[in-house]
C-alpha cells in the first residue's frame, strides 16, 4: 500500500542485490557482496540518517544457493529488517536475461567488441520482459516523493517503463559500462536501439562516469531520436532530461583505515614471508575479455625478455575471479591465460622463482586490501572499462604515498587519475617500458605522484559523488516543475474554455508549422491538419471571431490552404498581410534584391549538407536541414549564419535559427508588428496566441497581459502555457469547438 504522506525515501534499484542470503545453525544470515558497485552503494546508504530512508531493490544472486522453503518466511523478514526487496523472477527467465541480451549484446557492443556481439530477437524480447517485471515492482513499492536510483546496463528500459505509469515520479539512472559511440551502438537494429534510447529519457537524470560516455549518449540521442541538447539538457516534447558525468569514486577512509589495521597488517606478514625482499607487481581483474589480461601477460613477457637483472626479484602476482563461465568467450579466455602462464613460467622461472603467481579464485576482502598495500606495482591494462575502481583502491591503501599504479588510457579511471603511468593496452612494448619506469621510479617521484592522486580521490570519494547524483537529480526536477506548473492541464483548459464560451468579440492567432500543421522532415508536402481546418472553417462564420494564420510560409501556400476561408493571413513573418476580403499589401515597403547576393552562398551549404534544401520566397530565404544528419546540420547551420551575418552587415537583413531551418529576412518586418494590426484594435475580451518557434516569441511579447498564449513544445518562452505537441493543439479546437457560447446580455443603464 502506497503511503502519501510517507517521508520520501532514497529507491535503489540494481540487476542483483548486494547481498547473498545463507542458512547457518537454522538461521537465516546475511553476507554483503564485495564488489565495486555492491561496496560503494552500500557505503554510501550507510551515511544516510536513519535506518529507514532507502530500499534496495534487485533480484537475489544467482550464484548462491537457493533459500529452502522451510526458511523463506524468515529469509522475508531479513530482508525487510535490511531495507531490501527481492524482485522475483523465474529462474530460467533471469539466467536467459543475464547470459543473453546482457552480457552477449549490450556488455560486448558497449566494452567495442563487435566481434562477439549476437544479435537474437528472443534475448531481446527477454530483455523486455525483464525489464517489465522490474519496472512492475518498483511501481507497486514505491511511494510519492521516492527517488527512484536505477543503475546499469540490465535494466535501460525500466526507467522509461516506470514514467509511463507515474509521470511525476524522480527518476535517475546510472550507467556504469562505457556507452559507445554512434557508430557502434547504430550496429544494433533501430528499434532495439530507438526503444534503448527511449527508456533512459525516462529518467530525470542520466548519469556517466566520463565526459566522452556522456557525449557518446547525447549524440546517439541526436542521430536516432531527432533531440539536440544544451549543455546537456535534453529537450524532450514534455520534458527536460539532463545528462551529466559523475566519476564514481570509492569509500576513500575505509581502505585507509582497513589498510593500517590489525587484521590486515598481519595477513600482509603471512602473504610476504615466502617471497622476501621480492618486489611485487599486482594484476587483479575479474575473468572478462575487456579487461586486457592476456596483454598484460604479453607486457610482463617482453618485460623479462628486456630486464634480465630483475629476473628473479620481482614478481607478478595475478589473481583472476571466475566470471560468466557459461560464455563461450569466457571459457576460451580462461585457457587461454592458463596456457600463457605456464608458457612464461616455463620460459623464466627457476628453481626457487615463479615469475607469475596465478590464482583463479575468489579472495576474502581483508586479503585483497592486504594485496593492494603490500604490493610495489599495480598493472591494470583494460582494453576497455566503465571505471576501474580497483585503480582506486589501491591508491587509497597506499597510506605511506609509495607505490605505482600503471593504468590503460582505455579505463575510465584514466581520466582522474592522469599521475598514474598511462598506458594503451595495445602496445606491449609501452606495457613493458612502464613496468621499468615503475620499478625504478625514486621514492620521492612516488610519494609526490600519490599525495595528488590520492588528495583527488579523498575529495570526490563515494559519498561526494552519491550527493552530487542526487542534488543534480532534484535540481533538474525542479526545472523540470517550472515548465510542469505552465502546461495546460484540466484546470487551466476549463479556465481558457470559461473564458472562450463567456467572450463577445475573439481574436485566434496561430503559427502554420507545428501548430494548424505536424513539422514535416519534408515542408513542400505539409498538409493543415484536417481537423483544425472546419473548426477554423466555423469559428470564423461567427463574425464576432476573428481568426489570424501568423506564417513564415509564403504568400500562395496561404492561399491555397486557407484562400476560401474567412481567415485573416500573414504570410513571410509580415511581409505580406491579407485581411479577409481584401488583398494582399505589405505594410513596410521593402526588398528582396538582395537574395542574388547571398543565394550563391546558400546554395553553397545545400551541396556541403545532403538532405538540405533552400526554398526561395519573395522576401526571404530558407534553408531547410530537417532530412540531413541533424549532428552535421547544426554544425553547418552554425556555419552559414557566421557567413550570412558577415554578408549583411549594415543592412536591414537578419538571420534566424529556427527548427532545423536557417531563415533570412528583412528586420523591418516580424510576426509580433503583424499581429498588432489585430490585438491593438476593436476591443477583444478574448485573445489566444499559439505558436510552436522563436519567431512567435514576437507575437508573445506584443500581447496585453491578459491574452492566452501558449507555446507548442518545450522551450524557454514567453509564453503563459505550454502544449506538449501539435496533437494537444487539435485536441484543444476539438474541445473549444465543443464549448456554447453564453449569450451576454448588457444591463439596462
Amino acid at each position: 500500500m502506497k503511503l502519501d504522506n510517507a517521508p520520501p525515501r532514497m529507491i535503489l534499484v540494481s540487476n542483483r542485490l548486494p547481498i547473498v542470503l545463507t542458512v547457518r545453525d537454522r538461521k537465516v544470515r546475511l553476507q554483503e557482496s564485495v564488489g565495486g558497485l555492491a561496496t560503494g552503494l552500500s557505503a554510501y546508504l550507510r551515511t544516510m540518517k536513519g535506518q529507514s530512508n532507502h530500499l534496495w531493490i534487485g533480484a537475489p544472486n544467482a550464484a548462491a544457493p537457493r533459500i529452502s522453503k522451510e526458511f523463506e518466511q524468515q529469509a522475508r523478514q531479513t530482508l525487510f529488517e535490511n531495507n531490501l526487496h527481492e524482485v522475483t523472477v523465474p529462474t530460467d527467465v533471469m539466467r536467459k536475461f543475464y547470459y543473453g541480451f546482457c552480457n552477449k549484446t549490450l556488455w560486448p557492443l558497449f566494452h567495442y567488441f563487435p566481434v562477439y556481439t549476437a544479435f537474437d530477437s528472443k534475448d531481446w524480447a527477454n530483455y523486455q520482459q525483464v525489464n517489465r517485471i522490474f519496472s512492475d515492482e518498483i511501481i507497486r513499492l514505491v511511494r510519492p516523493n521516492d527517488l527512484i536510483w536505477i543503475h546499469d546496463y540490465h535494466l535501460m528500459l525500466v526507467p522509461g517503463l516506470i514514467r509511463r505509469q507515474m509521470p511525476t515520479a524522480k527518476i535517475g539512472f546510472f550507467l556504469h559500462t562505457p556507452f559507445p559511440s554512434y557508430e557502434l551502438f547504430r550496429l544494433l537494429p533501430r528499434r532495439w536501439g530507438t526503444e534503448l534510447l527511449q527508456g533512459l529519457l525516462g529518467a530525470d537524470l542520466v548519469g556517466f562516469h566520463t565526459y566522452d560516455y556522456t557525449f557518446h549518449f547525447l549524440r546517439c540521442v541526436l542521430r536516432i531520436l531527432g533531440y539536440d541538447n544544451d549543455m546537456g539538457k535534453i529537450l524532450t516534447e514534455d520534458r527536460v532530461v539532463k545528462a551529466d558525468t559523475f566519476p564514481m569514486g570509492i569509500d576513500f577512509n575505509m581502505f585507509t583505515e582497513l589498510a593500517t589495521g590489525h587484521e590486515v597488517q598481519s595477513e600482509i606478514r603471512k602473504i610476504r614471508k615466502p617471497m622476501g625482499k621480492m618486489r611485487v607487481m599486482l594484476s587483479i581483474d575479474r575473468l572478462d575479455y575487456t579487461k586486457g589480461v592476456v596483454n598484460r601477460l604479453l607486457g610482463f613477457e617482453r618485460f623479462l625478455e628486456r630486464n634480465e637483472a630483475r629476473r628473479g626479484k620481482v614478481v607478478l602476482m595475478m589473481l583472476m575471479t571466475p566470471s560468466r563461465t557459461e560464455l563461450e568467450q569466457y571459457s576460451a579466455l580462461k585457457s587461454e591465460i592458463d596456457e600463457l602462464v605456464g608458457r612464461i613460467n616455463g620460459k623464466f622461472g627457476a628453481i626457487n622463482w615463479t615469475p607469475i603467481i596465478y590464482q583463479s579464485r575468489h579472495i576474502p576482502f581483508k586479503s585483497l586490501v592486504a594485496l593492494y598495500r603490500l604490493s610495489d606495482v599495480a598493472v591494470l591494462t583494460p582494453l576497455r572499462d566503465g571505471m576501474n575502481l580497483i585503480a582506486k583502491e589501491y591508491l587509497a591503501t597506499k597510506t605511506d604515498d609509495r607505490g605505482v599504479l600503471i593504468l590503460s588510457e582505455m579505463a575510465g579511471a584514466a581520466s582522474e587519475l592522469g599521475e598514474a603511468l598511462i598506458v594503451n593496452p595495445n602496445d606491449i612494448d609501452e606495457v613493458a617500458r612502464a613496468m621499468e619506469t615503475a620499478l625504478a621510479m625514486p621514492e620521492d617521484e612516488q610519494i609526490r605522484r600519490n599525495r595528488l592522486l590520492r588528495k583527488r580521490l579523498k575529495d570526490y570519494n563515494i559519498f561526494q559523488w552519491g550527493d552530487d547524483f542526487v542534488h543534480q537529480a532534484l535540481v533538474i526536477k525542479d526545472e523540470q516543475r517550472s515548465y510542469e506548473t505552465r502546461f495546460l492541464d484540466a484546470t487551466s483548459r476549463e479556465k481558457l474554455e470559461d473564458s472562450f464560451a463567456q467572450s463577445i468579440t475573439r481574436l485566434i492567432m496561430l503559427d502554420f508549422d507545428g501548430t494548424i500543421a505536424p513539422i514535416s522532415v519534408h515542408p513542400d508536402r505539409v498538409e493543415p491538419s484536417q481537423k483544425i481546418l472546419p473548426i477554423l472553417n466555423e469559428l470564423t462564420s461567427d463574425p464576432s471571431t476573428t481568426v489570424v494564420v501568423v506564417s513564415g510560409r509564403s504568400r500562395s501556400d496561404l492561399d491555397r490552404w486557407f484562400g476560401r476561408m474567412r481567415v485573416n493571413l500573414v504570410a513571410e513573418h509580415g511581409a505580406w498581410i491579407k485581411e479577409v476580403d481584401d488583398v494582399w499589401k505589405m505594410p513596410v515597403p521593402i526588398t528582396g534584391d538582395w537574395k542574388a547576393k547571398l543565394l550563391p552562398t546558400m546554395k553553397t551549404y545545400v551541396d556541403k549538407l545532403p538532405g538540405s534544401s533552400l526554398e526561395e520566397k519573395e522576401f526571404t530565404m530558407v534553408w531547410h536541414y530537417r532530412a540531413a544528419n541533424p549532428e552535421l546540420g547544426s554544425v553547418r547551420a552554425k556555419e552559414l549564419a557566421d557567413e550570412l551575418t558577415n554578408q549583411i552587415v549594415n543592412t536591414d537583413l537578419q538571420v534566424l535559427i529556427g527548427k532545423k531551418t536557417l531563415e533570412v529576412k528583412s528586420s523591418k518586418v516580424d510576426k509580433g508588428t503583424a499581429a498588432q494590426r489585430w490585438a491593438s484594435k476593436n476591443g477583444y475580451d478574448f485573445i489566444l496566441s499559439i505558436g510552436d518557434d522563436r519567431t512567435d516569441e514576437d507575437v508573445f511579447k506584443t500581447l496585453k497581459e491578459g491574452a492566452i498564449t501558449i507555446r507548442v513544445g518545450i522551450a524557454p518562452s514567453r509564453a503563459k502555457y505550454y502544449l506538449r505537441n501539435q496533437i494537444e493543439v487539435v485536441q484543444l479546437f476539438e474541445r473549444l469547438h465543443s464549448v456554447k457560447r453564453i449569450d451576454v446580455i448588457p444591463t439596462a443603464t
